[in-house]
């Protein structure tokens, strides 16, 4: 069975960004000018994916009216002639059907998934976290979806990080089986770098079969109360393999501060339009001044 659900996990309260994030979801600070959640709904259709659950908490309303159609703005952009925003804003709404569903508790990445199990129903699906942007040549989900159509087993993203981080990923050990492709024999969430079976983390990308609603279900709370993702694919593991990619790409992590502003640099670098300009400002910057 092909790949076409993903699951978007975005009822978090997005804390790392008091006080930007009081009245407004953190996945709509815009790297550039494009919501975090856009690109990364992007990837998600790049990859094949042809329906989106959207689990959202109390004040994300702003994700839901993004993805809508706006009828005032459109009869306000042709009005006054500026068409290229008109197109780019009717695309927004046509980008993939998407459904959405509450998480009225915050209690982890694991309860989110399963808050969205009635609308998955019986077929392996994605995981996106809008935290992680991924620039790649080949959608970092598409290299996942690659693997899963070869093993038919839930496959997992990972990089490789400096030991001294690694105690806030959950990480993988395993064997390498060819290209970037290991089998997962142990997961650990958040391990002390003593610790870590590897320095391969997880990051925010998930192929994950039906079975894991059972495996959810299983899964007692952490001492935060939290349903713990990693916890659940240990117990999934027991039941069949699961597999990890190295994916092929650069990642940010948009939800902490300092990555966040490393994406909207390089994002912008790249873009034809602001390129040579942004970088001319760049190169004449003497931060020593500031």
């Amino acid at each position: 069975m092909k790949v076409k659900k993903a699951v978007f996990p975005a009822a978090g309260l997005g804390t790392r960004f008091l006080p930007a994030t009081k009245a407004s979801p953190k996945e709509m600070l815009p790297v550039v000018d494009k919501p975090i959640i856009q690109y990364v709904v992007e990837e998600a259709v790049n990859s094949g994916i042809k329906n989106v659950i959207m689990v959202t908490g109390r004040g994300k309303r702003a994700i839901e009216d993004h993805f809508d159609k706006s009828f005032e703005l459109e009869y306000e952009l042709e009005r006054k002639g500026k068409l290229d925003l008109l197109r780019k804003t009717k695309q927004i709404a046509r980008l993939v059907s998407i459904s959405y569903i509450r998480q009225k508790e915050p209690l982890g990445l694991g309860h989110a998934i399963l808050t969205a199990k009635n609308l998955v129903d019986d077929e392996p699906f994605a995981v996106l976290l809008g935290d992680d942007l991924v620039y790649s040549e080949t959608p970092c989900l598409k290299q996942l979806i690659n693997v899963y159509n070869k093993y038919k087993c839930s496959v997992l993203a990972v990089e490789r990080v400096p030991r001294d981080h690694i105690q806030s990923y959950g990480v993988i050990g395993g064997t390498h089986i060819g290209d970037n492709i290991y089998s997962v024999e142990e997961l650990v969430e958040k391990p002390s770098p003593a610790q870590a079976p590897s320095n391969l983390a997880i990051i925010g990308r998930y192929v994950l079969t039906p079975r894991v609603f059972r495996a959810l279900e299983k899964t007692q709370p952490d001492k935060g109360g939290e349903i713990q993702l990693t916890n659940a694919l240990k117990l999934l593991k027991e039941k069949e393999p699961i597999y990890a990619c190295e994916f092929v790409g650069k990642r940010y992590d948009a939800g902490d501060k300092l990555g966040f502003l490393k994406a909207t640099v390089e994002y912008a670098l790249r873009r034809p339009d602001l390129a040579s300009r942004f970088r001319a400002y760049l190169n004449d910057l003497d931060v020593n001044q500031i």
